[in-house]
């Protein structure tokens, strides 16, 4: 995410670092290199110049020419001013109404149906109940779409198929959540290749029908500047509340994210980071210019653990661990709990210097080799999962042979295993030591 952007920044803050002095000349050939690395994210021309000229005059400040170390001062500076771009603080969902309607609209292919869902699984697990409404008469999956999510999903949904009329579907959806004191309603709107006045009249009608708490725009982010263009015709036309940028974890460049909220003046609310129904979290200004500049998001990553974590589980693994009973099947359970929290590349971009730290490899090598190994350990029966020394050749070349790997792949992953295993059982034997000495475990140090 962001990449490119990220790159060109963290080069600049290299050269920044080295700044002993600060003169208004070296200040401006830094911020060059800067308004160069927004201008190739496709960031907003005026956004880029005004963020540029706004970082500038607090550059050479008197505080930052006094400061024991001015390069460190400027890159603070130009964090606070992406924060500020960006939107400043979380803007969350209103959705205290009852009924509360929640409005997606956006041009065709955004991701608006997807992103229905995704918010359906968002809002129920706040504890709302909540109902997805297929108000899109033309696309002919669109409808076929909400009901399978609704399946996935298990909330309920407001499928009309053969009904043309956009408000007769919302006056009965609404109906319909009364009887079945439903609280929240999501409306899938129908999309457009190109902006077109019949759609905006639709979406009009559909507004001042519904009386949405929520007005969200969908968007996808690598689009780039056109998306800041589609973003203002509909908020001339609807007065949008937020939007929500899709495909977040493609984008390389961010000229969307960057250049949205100074244009239309309106926040971010969501972002969509993956294909998966889980994968829409709230957007953080802070954390995404904190992860744009290479500080890593250690916050969000803390809050996805605690939400996919089973604590008691991890608990006993620990217990485990201690004692030297580590085996394939908690191997296998830690494979699949590190995959809940997303690809491999989402994850060390959410760590300081993560993106430093793995540049130039190829992390979807890593994602596939997680899989293999996933595989093999699923190829073994139980008992062989637990005592993997009773695995002689006949049942190495069956384990092979049923997850498509050659026999050495077999033999490598349960090599390490192995080493794995001695290095625990040692860990494991030292911390019993150490308690009969008197030392606590690590983490139940008294504090000082």
């Amino acid at each position: 995410m962001f990449e490119s952007l990220s790159n060109k920044l963290q080069q600049v803050f290299k050269n920044l670092r080295g700044l002993g002095k600060i003169s208004d000349s070296n200040v401006s050939d830094s911020l060059r290199e800067v308004r160069m690395a927004l201008l190739d994210a496709d960031v907003n021309f005026k956004v880029a110049r005004d963020f540029i000229e706004s970082v500038k005059q607090k550059a050479i400040g008197q505080q930052v020419i006094q400061s024991i170390h001015p390069g460190q001062q400027i890159i603070k500076i130009i964090n606070d001013e992406l924060v500020a771009l960006l939107g400043s603080a979380n803007a969350s969902l209103e959705v205290g109404g009852n009924p509360s309607c929640l409005m997606l609209v956006g041009l065709h292919g955004s991701g608006k149906t997807t992103t229905g869902g995704k918010l359906a699984r968002m809002l129920t697990k706040q504890g709302r109940t909540v109902l997805l409404v297929a108000a899109d008469v033309y696309r002919p999956a669109a409808m076929d779409q909400v009901e399978t999510l609704g399946r996935q999903l298990q909330v309920a949904t407001f499928v009309r198929k053969g009904e043309t009329d956009v408000l007769k579907i919302a006056r009965e959806a609404l109906a319909y959540a009364a009887t079945q004191n439903l609280n929240t309603l999501i409306f899938d709107t129908a999309g457009r290749l190109q902006i077109d006045e019949p759609l905006v009249q639709e979406l009009v009608r559909l507004r001042d029908l519904v009386k949405p708490q929520e007005i969200l725009l969908v968007l996808d982010s690598a689009t780039g500047q056109e998306a800041v263009n589609v973003a203002t015709h509909f908020d001339k036309a609807l007065n949008i509340t937020g939007a929500v940028l899709t495909k977040l974890d493609g984008d390389a460049r961010g000229g969307a994210a960057l250049s949205l909220k100074a244009v239309t003046g309106k926040p971010i609310k969501l972002a969509g980071m993956g294909e998966k129904l889980e994968d829409l979290e709230p957007f953080y200004p802070d954390r995404m210019a904190s992860r744009i500049l290479g500080m890593g998001d250690v916050v969000s990553l803390v809050e996805k653990a605690a939400e996919t974590v089973d604590m008691d589980e991890a608990k006993k693994l620990e217990e485990k661990m201690r004692r030297g009973q580590f085996t394939l099947e908690d191997f296998l359970e830690q494979l699949r709990q590190m995959r809940k929290l997303g690809p491999l590349e989402n994850i060390i971009g959410m760590l300081p210097g993560g993106s430093e730290m793995t540049k130039g490899a190829d992390l979807s090598k890593s994602e596939k080799e997680f899989k293999r190994m996933e595989a093999m350990i699923c190829a073994m029966t139980p008992q062989e999962r637990r005592h993997p020394q009773i695995l002689n050749a006949r049942r190495r070349l069956r384990i092979a042979k049923g997850s498509g790997v050659v026999v050495a792949e077999l033999n490598s992953l349960l090599g390490r295993f192995s080493q794995m295993q001695q290095m625990l059982k040692k860990f494991g034997k030292f911390q019993r030591l150490m308690g009969r000495m008197g030392v606590p475990p690590p983490g139940l140090l008294p504090r000082k």
